[in-house]
């Protein structure tokens, strides 16, 4: 199998699965919501990004075996090249259907008040939602630096996860010292348009229930 081929292969096995998912998930839930609210789900309004690229990857395919046939001679990674070239030029929409095809709000009909895609950052996806009070927000890699105020020492610290209780209008952030595994805290986290804040929990029943929802959705 030629490398363009052998690409194609390996493309479809991914984006078509997420392909179906996606469109499988909309004809589940578009009898159920709003439109307005449909209209609010990322991977809704990104889908015809990928039903593109599906199409390129079916005619790639066909044309590469139909000239294969004939013309042996023809320069190998050509069509990879192309496709490449289109998944770069939406390398962020790519990104976040993949992350869409993961959250448990892909299949969801619930009108609930959590944030929900509104308050979806680049590179994450909600791993857990009791679709009443408490969801759970993984990143992928999310670096943040802060300064411990009673050291004036600067570290960074990974992401481990937020957690958004509706119930209370609050959210909380897990992280973990990427130079220590065992250096983690729970902070209070105040999501902001140009940059977000972070307060202490100083109330000891409610830093014990943060600390086990975490543990116990497997972070």
């Amino acid at each position: 199998m030629s490398k363009d081929l052998d690409f194609i292969k390996n493309e479809k096995d991914l984006w078509g699965k997420i392909f179906v998912d996606i469109n499988y998930a909309i004809d589940n839930i578009s009898p159920f919501i709003e439109e307005k609210n449909l209209n609010r789900r990322k991977y809704y309004i990104k889908k015809d990004i990928l039903k593109k690229y599906i199409n390129l990857l079916d005619s790639a395919e066909s044309e590469l075996s139909f000239k294969k046939s004939f013309f042996s001679f023809l320069k190998d990674n050509k069509y990879e090249n192309l496709l490449s070239s289109y998944k770069n030029d939406h390398r962020s929409d790519f990104n976040q259907l993949r992350n869409c095809d993961k959250c448990a709000c892909l299949n969801c009909i619930k009108e609930c008040s959590f944030n929900s895609c509104l308050g979806c950052k680049s590179g994450s996806y909600i791993k857990k939602c009791d679709k009443e009070k408490i969801n759970i927000t993984v990143y992928e890699n999310w670096i943040l630096d802060l300064t411990n105020n009673n050291t004036g020492i600067s570290n960074k610290y990974k992401v481990l996860g937020t957690l958004e209780d509706c119930q209370l209008d609050r959210h909380y952030i897990v992280l973990q010292n990427i130079m220590d595994s065992n250096d983690k805290f729970i902070l209070y986290y105040y999501p902001g348009i140009s940059e977000d804040n972070y307060g202490e929990i100083t109330d000891g029943e409610e830093f014990d229930f943060v600390v086990e929802t975490f543990e116990g959705k497997d972070l």
